[in-house]
């Protein structure tokens, strides 16, 4: 698909970053600068999660967040799908949990899988999903745990975990979905585990768009490059506020951070740039 063309080459020094990184199973690309796109490849298999992919998936989280020359990341998938969830034929077993019993090294497969979410929240740079046919399970997950969600007309979303005889509620899901589309709607997907198209998750509010599916690439990587002409530092006390004030208990506390955030945000280098000339002038951010 036109979501997974490859793009021009990394830097010198984003390359030794990524060295050790970059796997079969996470494709790790710059298509347009400042950008960095992740490519889940598994096609053969709808990209479905093994232990493999998910701790690769882990890795190149951990290198893009240190990488300085990356302002927005793109997650998406290879081939048909975006996430199928779970590979049901193995998933494999965790590194260190061989000789654990059955319930331990669930837990492990659990958590290893789970803290994708909390490593996607952590990650300095706003996540974008391209979704790109099947979200369904971790997949689902994923991308609800992105940061902004665009998709193309072939995609289709399912919770699936309680048509497999689990609960609804996994990875996250119960938290972020009533979030992001209302409690009555989430408690309906999560109940019934149905699958909606890519019109229903656009009229729910599940993503920001949705495209034809040959020009999903292009529209993501415009939303990418109006995130990445802003600062470095702003873009990164946005995306942290807006997580924190999901998370916390009043809109005092809310206003709260935000005025600290603004407060030493304005105290950088890039937000005196910002304030010169006139707006909407290119800045070249220094993040200093």
């Amino acid at each position: 698909m036109a979501s997974v063309r490859p793009g021009p080459a990394l830097s010198d020094d984003a390359t030794r970053r990524l060295t050790g990184v970059v796997s079969d199973n996470v494709l790790i690309d710059r298509p347009a600068d400042g950008v960095t796109r992740l490519t889940l490849n598994r096609p053969d298999k709808l990209n479905a999660l093994t232990a493999d992919l998910v701790n690769d998936l882990h890795a190149a989280l951990d290198a893009v967040d240190a990488d300085h020359e990356c302002r927005v990341v793109i997650l998406t998938g290879a081939g048909r799908g975006f996430c199928a969830g779970l590979d049901l034929t193995g998933f494999g077993v965790v590194e260190g949990t061989e000789e654990l019993g059955r319930v331990q090294q669930g837990m492990a497969t659990q958590q290893l899988i789970a803290d994708v979410v909390h490593h996607m929240r952590d990650v300095r740079q706003p996540i974008i999903a391209a979704i790109n046919g099947a979200a369904a399970g971790g997949g689902f997950a994923f991308a609800c745990a992105s940061d902004v969600r665009y998709c193309g007309e072939s995609a289709k979303f399912g919770t699936a975990f309680v048509r497999l005889g689990i609960s609804g509620c996994d990875i996250g899901v119960s938290w972020m979905l009533p979030r992001l589309i209302g409690a009555s709607r989430a408690w309906e997907l999560l109940l019934t585990g149905r699958v909606i198209d890519a019109n229903e998750a656009d009229r729910i509010g599940l993503v920001s768009r949705v495209v034809p599916d040959d020009a999903l690439e292009d529209t993501v990587l415009e939303v990418a490059a109006e995130i990445a002409a802003n600062s470095p530092f702003g873009v990164w006390m946005t995306k942290e506020a807006m997580w924190s004030n999901l998370e916390i208990p009043s809109l005092r506390a809310g206003i709260d951070l935000e005025n600290r955030n603004q407060i030493m945000a304005s105290q950088t280098a890039d937000a005196r740039l910002g304030m010169s000339g006139m707006p909407g002038q290119k800045r070249n951010w220094t993040n200093t």
